[in-house]
């Protein structure tokens, strides 16, 4: 014998209300369209309903309760569940919104305005320091003549007769149903019945709007920057989208970033390598002097603390890495060469010789 009570997981003096919360959560559960290919949630949903079917019928529950079967009622089976009992088909429309997304009398609201995206490129000094840029965007906004009604004579728009103002069209055969947009209002639930002649109903036209963009000092690329409704209008009076700034920082022809550190290189002579001296090093915020040791070797790498980017919000800034290399002349005077000729001679082959040396050190063991 079938426990209907115990089926939908309530007492036996459930109330009506009690009945309807225990059904809508079990069949939630259970849908097939929720439980696709499960055999056994399909005949758990069937059991559901011919429970509910019954005790939600004040004639079916009261013979259920005297007898505890369904028997003898004269073709109102639990098991024929009757879709036009209005309790039953309420709670259908109900749970049908929640998988479908719609459903029921559900008044649709109006739809936010779409996100835009703005590619926009700057300088690597415009990125280390910060900048405003101005932008000119193409977007819908709301319509100027008729206030974004979207009707001419400024008469509110009406329930869309279709729909009956859900935006929603359900079909429905025996335990399921399918809900798409409605043809007439595109799903916004209302129809205007005098369009307006500037935006031919929509509420929205379409502008270029100009906007400034401060881009904050530290920005890299691939970086992104959201700006909080200055995106499409939305339909109707809802909110618009938002406008997110992709930034891409052109390349340097003379400085390198990585993160906030600024890489660069810089020519010494050959004089200045052997016996020291002091050079001009360009950075992003002018001109430093560098001291160079004696016996610099070419491809050494000098720090300037602090002559980097800045963190993004504010901080310590990052390094400037100063890679230097002695510069080769192609061409030489005669008495320069002179010079080089007399060290030549003063100084023999030692690198050749100290080259060597590391030779047979590194092969001879």
């Amino acid at each position: 014998m079938k426990d209907y009570y115990n089926t939908l997981g309530v007492e036996r003096g459930a109330t009506p209300e009690e009945l309807k919360k225990a059904y809508r959560q079990m069949a939630l559960k259970y849908h097939p369209d929720r439980n696709s290919g499960d055999k056994e949630a399909e005949e758990k949903f069937k059991e559901i309903n011919e429970a509910y079917s019954c005790l939600s019928d004040a004639k079916k529950r009261a013979h259920y309760d005297r007898f505890g079967t369904m028997e003898g009622m004269g073709g109102m089976g639990a098991g024929a569940a009757d879709f036009g009992f209005g309790g039953f088909t309420d709670i259908f429309d109900d749970f049908l919104g929640d998988i479908f997304g719609g459903g029921g009398q559900r008044k649709q609201r109006a739809r936010r305005g779409q996100d835009q995206r703005y590619d926009l490129e700057i300088t690597l000094m415009e990125a280390a320091f910060g900048t405003e840029k101005k932008v000119t965007i193409p977007r819908m906004e709301s319509c100027d003549k008729c206030s974004g009604s979207g009707s001419a004579s400024g008469k509110a728009p009406q329930t869309c007769p279709q729909c009956n103002g859900s935006g929603q069209m359900r079909f429905q055969q025996g335990f399921f149903a399918v809900s798409r947009t409605c043809g007439k209002c595109g799903g916004a639930g209302v129809v205007v019945t005098d369009p307006c002649s500037e935006c031919g109903g929509s509420g929205r036209t379409r502008k270029m709007r100009n906007l400034n963009v401060k881009v904050p000092a530290g920005i890299d690329s691939n970086t992104r920057l959201k700006m909080t409704s200055e995106g499409e209008a939305g339909e109707r009076g809802a909110p618009p989208g938002d406008l997110y700034i992709f930034i891409t920082v052109i390349e340097h022809p003379f400085f390198k970033r990585h993160e906030r550190d600024i890489y660069c290189e810089i020519p010494i002579s050959y004089p200045t390598a052997v016996l020291g001296g002091e050079i001009e090093v360009p950075t992003l915020k002018g001109v430093s002097k560098l001291k160079i040791p004696q016996a610099t070797q070419s491809g050494h790498q000098f720090r300037l603390r602090g002559e980097g980017v800045q963190r993004i919000g504010g901080g310590s800034r990052g390094d400037q890495i100063v890679k230097v290399y002695i510069d080769i002349p192609k061409k030489i005077t005669p008495r320069q060469r002179e010079l080089l000729d007399e060290y030549a001679a003063i100084s023999g082959d030692d690198v050749q010789k100290t080259f060597k040396d590391k030779l047979k050190e590194m092969f001879s063991g």
